[in-house]
């Protein structure tokens, strides 16, 4: 049975700092792109970040590059978004994505497998 399980959002100041990490099992984990997407209340959910099965590639999508690093440790089935200066506007349920392939990618239907979810919410 495939899970993906989020952890690690919270209430942050701007400014500040937040991890958030998804433990995957029932598939081949080394084997699986992943990627980060978030949906902010009203809003459609959008792609974040995203990580090949080795690690070797990664990508993240405009509004958070620099400020954000997608990682990953396939010796403990997890993948990893470090979130640095967050935003207000980064407000929203971070979810964790995997798919049948080793290359991640940006779209919602390229994925596979969902977690629930982790509310990671950013005052001003």
């Amino acid at each position: 049975q495939v899970q993906l399980v989020e952890s690690g959002g919270g209430l942050v100041q701007a400014g500040g700092s937040l991890r958030v990490s998804c433990v995957a099992s029932g598939f081949i984990f080394s084997s699986s792109g992943m990627g980060w997407f978030r949906q902010a209340p009203g809003k459609e959910r959008e792609f974040v970040a995203g990580i090949s099965g080795s690690g070797g590639g990664t990508f993240c999508a405009d509004p958070v590059n620099g400020r954000f690093t997608i990682s990953r440790d396939n010796a403990k089935n997890t993948v990893y978004l470090e979130m640095n200066n967050l935003k207000p506007e980064d407000t929203a349920v971070y979810y964790c994505a995997g798919r049948r392939s080793v290359w991640f990618g940006v779209r919602m239907s390229d994925y596979d497998y969902w977690g629930q979810g982790t509310q990671v919410i950013v005052s001003s």
